[in-house]
């Protein structure tokens, strides 16, 4: 899996952490009405690959997913879940 990392203006790579973690889960909870492929996620899927765990975002039932999120979940499905309800 290739990040490539973003760093703040006093050159501090930026990060990301889970709304939940498990043993074999870092959880992103998003209320929202559509979700896009954001830094946020890259980084949480690029730590649960790390880690050898899953990435389960969890958003709305009426969430619409863009194409680069639902791409990037084909992509590394075997990292990340996107969980609608």
């Amino acid at each position: 899996m290739n990040v490539s990392y973003r760093y703040t203006s006093h050159q501090v790579a930026r990060g990301a952490r889970a709304d939940a973690e498990r043993n074999d889960a870092l959880f992103l909870l998003k209320k929202v009405s559509s979700m896009r492929l954001t830094y946020q996620v890259q980084l949480l899927a690029f730590r649960a690959f790390e880690s050898g765990r899953k990435l389960v975002i969890r958003v709305p039932a009426n969430c619409k997913l863009h194409p680069s999120l639902r791409n990037f979940q084909k992509e590394h499905s075997k990292v990340v879940r996107i969980e609608n309800g």
